[in-house]
């Protein structure tokens, strides 16, 4: 597959502001698929700071269609920013190549002109709490304490929710909170009321971080679950305070997949090592694997023609070393990418379910 004239890809991410971390882990991966492109598809990347706000996302995009006019145009990362530009990309009859936005309200919306890579955020914890009551039958009250603003964390919850009435808990206490968290006192207080021995924390990256700070005052949890628990940075903010604390993650390194199209996880850890220094979180592998999806989809299509692009998405079943790619005919969703559950067990990130990827069973109960 080659091309002989440059194709123009376009993104808007958060290179400051609250998606920093975030945004700049994706665009280290978005780099590394340029390098390892553009052997055989010459690509120039342009990129835009959106200052992790929606104004500024959605006039960046506005500029690479109307202006720079990109052949691709990637997503931006989070599912505020991502709900923010579809339609822009949706009304230009431009895909959106989604891999930094999870939110189950993104496949609600009726766009046509969507490919998302990412397993939507009602799945993250929905295997959770029949995971913990394999381990302890006994346990019955589960608090989710999620964040009001946007739409991921309310279906992250739901789906935490959903998964704990499945699996017979008794008591689900669904906890609201204005992120970011400014006084936790409050936050912990009502926490406290409804003596949970599993909590799940879904809010920003610093309200994780909070909470996992005062773990100690958390008794009687027995098992602490934040959505921040996938991302190597926690362990950097909070150190041995990680230990136990459980998440999801869309990737992770040890585990390998077979007939995988692109490079495997080895060639990309090494890879990225060796141009950033640092160990990658999935942000940067899924941001990759969107470049490698959209190959897959050009060699398929022979256009870089939106609609011929995607009627090749829509025909795919493959595996690249994010894991599956499947789209459901009727909503767009993911659906062939599974979501891993991980715990920080002995200053280690590792994959505890499902049991045909885990490195480690759970450490069960808690231990501050």
């Amino acid at each position: 597959m080659s091309v002989s004239s440059e194709i123009l890809a376009g993104v808007s991410l958060s290179l400051t502001g609250r998606f920093r971390l975030q945004g700049q882990e994706a665009l280290n991966g978005l780099k590394l698929w340029v390098d390892y492109a553009t052997p055989a598809l010459p690509i120039r990347l342009i990129v835009y700071d959106d200052g992790s706000g929606s104004a500024q996302a959605k006039e960046n995009v506005s500029r690479l269609l109307t202006r720079d006019r990109v052949d691709l145009l990637l997503g931006p990362y989070s599912s505020v920013l991502a709900m923010a530009v579809a339609p822009i990309a949706e009304a230009h009859g431009k895909i959106l190549w989604n891999h930094g936005g999870a939110s189950d309200a993104l496949y609600e919306q009726g766009w046509r002109h969507f490919v998302s890579l990412v397993s939507p955020a009602s799945d993250y914890l929905r295997a959770l709490p029949l995971l913990v009551r394999q381990r302890d039958s006994e346990i019955s009250r589960i608090s989710i304490l999620h964040a009001k603003a946007g739409s991921f964390a309310a279906y992250v919850a739901c789906g935490a929710a959903e998964g704990a009435k499945a699996a017979g808990f008794e008591q689900i206490h669904l906890i609201p909170f204005v992120s970011p968290i400014e006084d936790l006192a409050p936050v912990l207080r009502e926490v406290s009321a409804g003596d949970p021995e599993l909590l799940v924390v879904v809010g920003g990256f610093p309200d994780d971080v909070a909470i996992v700070r005062h773990r100690r005052r958390l008794s009687p949890v027995k098992a602490l679950v934040v959505v921040a628990a996938g991302h190597q940075a926690i362990y950097l903010e909070v150190a041995d305070l990680a230990e136990g604390i459980i998440g999801p993650s869309q990737w992770e390194p040890e585990v390998s997949h077979d007939n995988v199209v692109g490079p495997d996880s080895g060639w990309f850890l090494s890879e990225y090592q060796a141009r950033f220094q640092h160990l990658p979180d999935y942000l940067a592998v899924q941001a990759f694997a969107a470049g490698v999806v959209f190959m897959e989809c050009f060699r398929v299509a022979g256009s870089l023609e939106d609609e011929r692009l995607l009627e090749a998405a829509h025909t795919l079943d493959l595996t690249t070393l994010f894991g599956g790619f499947r789209l459901d005919h009727q909503t767009g969703r993911q659906i062939g990418h599974q979501i891993l559950l991980v715990q920080w067990q002995e200053g280690k990130k590792v994959v505890i379910w499902p049991e045909e990827h885990s490195e480690a069973e759970l450490c069960y109960p808690l231990s501050p």
